[in-house]
């Protein structure tokens, strides 16, 4: 489904799209994915990743896929007017959409690719006390790789081509990961490029996402 919402900060109507399980039944309640388009791309055209929706009836997920305020708002990563309402932009709707369907407060996961993936990074160290899990696909990486110390106790699956130009700046991320003795998968798909292993592995991500729920928070 595509819908829209008056977003205020911008003055404007803004587009998002969703998917919910067939079944839906507002007694039960569901884990959520956000889903993060790449540059130049859209909400729209995230949902349409092959599998994508496909593997979210099989596990009956909720998906819903922010514009992200501009098909290049970078979600945050990047300062000025335009990132600050490409991250509020998410954070509307994630709102909206825990408002209106049974979302589990325990499961509610981020995921995007490339410039998604960057956003998925930014914004899951930003707000590490919603996150169940992480899935940065490709990502552009932010600059604030110190930041990941933030998100130490939340899991991260990580996948990128080992042809992508940027696999370098992830195995970076994964060694920071692994030195922090976080929770963290790593997929990098041999002879992979940018786009493809983005898709290809979405299983994977469901199946990790599905052995991770929010854990309390440890008392002070």
């Amino acid at each position: 489904q595509s819908r829209t919402y008056f977003f205020n900060e911008a003055d404007r109507k803004m587009g998002y799209s969703i998917y919910v399980p067939k079944e839906y039944d507002k007694k039960k309640s569901y884990p959520l994915m956000v889903a993060l388009h790449g540059l130049g791309g859209s909400d729209r055209g995230m949902m349409r990743y092959r599998g994508l929706t496909q593997l979210a009836q099989k596990h009956g997920y909720i998906v819903v896929a922010p514009m992200g305020y501009s098909s290049s708002g970078w979600y945050g990563t990047r300062r000025g007017r335009t990132g600050e309402l490409s991250e509020k932009d998410v954070m509307n709707v994630l709102a909206i959409t825990r408002r209106e369907l049974k979302v589990n407060p325990k499961r509610i996961y981020l995921m995007g690719h490339s410039m998604g993936g960057g956003g998925t990074w930014h914004l899951g160290m930003k707000y590490p006390e919603l996150w169940a899990g992480l899935a940065p696909l490709a990502p552009a990486p932010p600059r604030n790789i110190s930041d990941l110390s933030k998100i130490k106790d939340t899991p991260v699956i990580v996948v990128c081509g080992d042809e992508d130009g940027l696999v370098r700046a992830a195995r970076l991320w994964v060694g920071r990961m692994k030195a922090l003795k976080m929770n963290y998968e790593y997929i990098e798909v041999k002879g992979g490029g940018h786009i493809r292993p983005a898709y290809q592995k979405l299983p994977e991500v469901y199946a990790f996402f599905n052995k991770h729920s929010k854990k309390p928070a440890p008392e002070k």
